[in-house]
């Protein structure tokens, strides 16, 4: 495959900006396909066509064309920037994106960042392809990855040098697109205050379990002798795909250097089910509001759709999701009164309008043996409960993979305390349910997409589109992108196909579920 960078820099460094800056990047476009960039955990208040989502909130930037796109940083935390057309996020077009706080009411002396990527050796192109093309359906070999730690193989690390007796804020950011991370520091506690840009009450634990697109900080007491030093782990896994000696999972480890030449106290990995890991259910927001009381409910649930014509798509609602013909944004944007009904959007949008104001609880079932990590984009999601689906709402594994079903009965109900956890990517483990609520008081465009990148591309996803009537009264489409969709032949106005109405002529026919086997 052929990596992509930017400015011929593989890995792309890392952006710190301070928190109330704005980040004015300009993106030139040197490939030879359409590219957006999306600034993941950021909401763009007021500004919902500087998502960076490819016909969501905009079209693709063109090959040989440029975008400067204008990113407020109005909250301070842990975020990145990423790729948001097709999969080229799988092909390193991603980079950290930090926001330093005004002031911190956490104290700590230095910070340090830890970003963590699973690499394929194969092109996302590929990826696309092989889930979306006729014929493509059935079990699959598992394709096994490889861990990256701060842009390097992770067998390569560099010491992270401690201080007796400093503090260390330690951000845990994983780019992955597939696979998840352990991360655990021996011989200490992690104290962590963030996940997903969101500051949280103090919540100790031995180490962070991070599925793809979440972040975490964590602040780490040194110790006060300087006379070991001590290893970090991190462990890249796929509790989804049969386990395999030496690649699933793979164990990378660093030194928490407290002096050159110090002896190091070894740890051994093993099981791991002794630790107390990360638990959003056992965190609160620390300026975060009370559960949000429920004006409307939403079930969704992720499950296989097998097609017709052999393709192994996902469906989060009723339909595997593909994107408009005209950007959502532009028609929530155009079509005027009409923009509150569901009936303009495309069907495979998967839209759901949601009224100015109105509190929405979103129940995500998960009754298959492959976890989703759930990206929202444009809100944060307070996370009330989890807990267990029923025995006979488990179904089975869509892989094609040996996954073990487990006793749910085993599986306990955790409910928050206090003021939830907010959080914009909320991993729903296997054959659980997660429940969350948000506010309907900005307007927004909130695609919602399981952050692995084949489900994403296989359809994984639905949309909710927030008070578009206040968004037609207080924000606007620049007239460079309503240029940019025309001058690739795209529509920017109109429902999902450019029509005026509800005149749906030349909609692509949604995908045929394939008959069940006969008995």
């Amino acid at each position: 495959m052929a990596p992509i960078g930017v400015d011929n820099a593989l890995p792309i460094p890392p952006v710190y900006v301070d928190q109330g800056d704005t980040l004015v990047l300009t993106v030139f476009n040197s490939l030879d396909v359409p590219v957006t960039i999306h600034a993941h955990g950021l909401l763009q208040k007021g500004t919902a066509h500087m998502d960076g989502a490819a016909q969501i909130s905009q079209c693709g930037i063109p090959p040989r064309e440029s975008f400067t796109y204008r990113i407020l940083a109005d909250k301070s935390g842990t975020y990145w920037l990423h790729a948001h057309d097709k999969a080229l996020v799988a092909d390193g077009l991603r980079a950290p994106f930090i926001v330093h706080d005004a002031k911190c009411p956490y104290e700590y002396d230095e910070d340090v960042l830890i970003y963590l990527e699973d690499w394929y050796q194969s092109a996302s192109a590929d990826t696309i392809e092989g889930v979306t093309k006729p014929d493509s359906g059935g079990p699959r070999s598992p394709i096994y990855t490889y861990g990256l730690i701060n842009g390097y193989n992770g067998n390569d690390t560099e010491p992270i040098k401690f201080v007796p007796g400093k503090r260390y804020r330690i951000r845990v950011l994983s780019m992955s697109t597939t696979e998840w991370w352990k991360f655990s520091i021996s011989g200490h506690k992690l104290k962590v205050i963030e996940a997903d840009g969101v500051l949280s009450t103090p919540h100790m634990v031995d180490g962070l379990d991070v599925a793809p697109g979440q972040r975490y900080s964590a602040i780490v007491t040194a110790h006060n002798s300087d006379e070991f030093n001590f290893i970090y782990n991190c462990t890249l896994y796929s509790d989804f795909m049969p386990l395999a000696k030496g690649v699933n999972p793979r164990y990378y480890t660093g030194v928490i250097e407290y002096r050159a030449g110090a002896p190091t106290k070894q740890h051994v990995i093993g099981d791991d089910s002794q630790l107390t890991w990360d638990d959003d259910t056992k965190m609160s927001a620390l300026n975060g509001p009370a559960e949000l009381p429920v004006d409307r409910q939403i079930l969704l649930s992720a499950r296989g759709f097998n097609t017709a014509d052999n393709r192994s798509l996902r469906v989060l609602g009723t339909l595997p999701y593909a994107d408009q013909q005209v950007p959502t944004l532009f028609t929530a944007m155009t079509t005027g009164n009409l923009a509150m009904d569901p009936r303009v959007y495309s069907p495979q949008a998967q839209v759901s309008v949601i009224p100015h104001m109105q509190n929405v609880e979103v129940m995500i079932k998960n009754p298959q043996g492959q976890p989703h990590p759930f990206h929202f984009h444009a809100t944060q999601v307070q996370v009330i409960e989890r807990g267990p689906l029923l025995p006979n709402e488990l179904e089975p594994s869509t892989t094609g993979f040996n996954v073990t079903v487990p006793d749910v009965s085993k599986i306990s109900i955790r409910r928050s305390q206090g003021k939830p956890m907010l959080r914009d990517t909320v991993n729903v483990p296997s054959y659980e349910y997660v429940k969350l609520r948000f506010s309907g008081a900005e307007p927004a465009i909130i695609y919602t997409h399981c952050h692995i990148a084949a489900h994403m591309a296989a359809g994984l996803a639905v949309t909710f589109v927030v008070a578009p009537d206040v968004m037609q009264r207080t924000q606007i489409i620049p007239e460079e992108l309503t240029q940019m969709c025309l001058r690739q032949g795209l529509k920017a106005s109109g429902n999902a196909v450019g029509n005026q109405g509800l005149n749906f002529t030349g909609l692509p026919p949604v995908p045929v579920k394939a008959p069940l086997p006969s008995a």
